[in-house]
């Protein structure tokens, strides 16, 4: 069993002075490492319906989009703005700085369908709460948002856990 944190690079003031950003591109690197996280998300939602996985750009993708082959499920890619090329749906979320926005297509996900919410780290949880609000107003159940990194000390998690969304982390790591 490989040690998945000792996997994951820390770089200091990135993107800016007082953070510590973790990359999990030396991760996705590593084939041990890439392969048991992979088998970790899929062992923790085998057998739970699993319709469709979202996943949001860029190291979003390329987990939910193993995740979802493994699971035998639909792929519901959740982009920045204008990304998408058919009718979209949208959802604001704010910034430390300002806002953006996520989108996904309007025929994505159905009323009923039981989706699986990826991504590679959960910080604020501004985008992550955006992409489930997409999920649920669409009709979509929103079985679990995933991540392999929670960082607890931004809160993210605790925001989506109180607007009713199950989380799960693989890790977490204490400061920004």
């Amino acid at each position: 069993m490989t040690d998945l944190r000792s996997l994951v690079r820390t770089i200091p003031g990135y993107p800016k002075a007082g953070i510590l950003f973790r990359d999990i591109t030396t991760l996705l690197l590593d084939p041990d490492g890439f392969r048991e996280t992979i088998d970790g998300f899929v062992t923790r939602y085998a057998g739970r319906d699993i319709g469709k996985v979202a996943a949001i750009e860029a190291r979003g993708f390329i987990l939910g989009g193993a995740i979802a082959h493994r699971l035998g499920a639909g792929f519901v890619p959740i982009r920045k703005r204008g990304k998408l090329p058919y009718r979209t749906i949208g959802c604001d979320y704010l910034l430390e700085y300002g806002a953006d926005r996520v989108e996904m297509h309007v025929d994505a996900v159905g009323p009923g369908n039981r989706v699986l919410l990826v991504d590679d780290l959960v910080a604020t949880g501004g985008t992550a709460l955006a992409a489930a609000r997409l999920i649920t107003e669409s009709g979509g159940v929103l079985v679990e948002a995933a991540f392999v990194i929670d960082l607890p000390a931004l809160g993210g998690a605790r925001r989506l856990q109180a607007a009713g969304h199950p989380v799960f982390a693989m890790m977490e790591f204490e400061g920004e």
